[in-house]
């Protein structure tokens, strides 16, 4: 079993609650909008692994050490992560296409500073906006997911908001 931290949007503030929630975190997920690169190395010391991709307002460190998507396997989940990819029915140009080719079973973006959870059965993928960690924005309630990954699907799934 893996226990995933995911978050989005902290724009350099990464509020001194995520580590108590991410501590017992297997690995990490930022999905853009990171801001200075501190936000990267504090969340490396909240778990092993660390997975970022950088969204529209990043730029120096960040831009060149994070890529704008990724695509990987964990506990036998399929994820691509991404800052702007869109959800079911409103799926950004392209991404609709990388998903089946690629054989998708989670989605993981940002953006949008609205927590999404939403299946989109057409595409047998599962679409994780965690909404937006950080201060900047016209979000009223910061959130970020924690979820676990076990016997090749994803398990639990916790909104937490901060």
């Amino acid at each position: 079993m893996k226990t995933i931290g995911i978050l989005s949007d902290t724009h350099s503030y990464l509020d001194p609650e995520i580590a108590r929630h991410f501590k017992d975190c297997d690995e990490i997920w930022h999905a853009g909008d990171i801001g200075d690169a501190d936000v990267l190395r504090q969340l490396s010391e909240m778990a092993p692994t660390v997975r970022a991709v950088s969204g529209n307002v990043d730029h120096g460190e960040v831009r060149r050490r994070c890529p704008e998507l990724m695509i990987f396997e964990t506990g036998g989940v399929k994820v691509l992560l991404t800052h702007i990819g869109g959800y079911p029915g409103k799926w950004g140009r392209g991404m609709s296409k990388l998903i089946a080719d690629n054989s998708i079973n989670l989605v993981v973006d940002g953006h949008s500073h609205i927590l999404k959870v939403m299946p989109d059965p057409a595409l047998g993928v599962l679409l994780v906006n965690p909404g937006a960690a950080g201060r900047q924005g016209w979000q009223k309630v910061r959130t970020i997911v924690r979820l676990t990954i076990d016997d090749n699907e994803v398990k639990t799934l916790d909104v937490i908001h901060l």
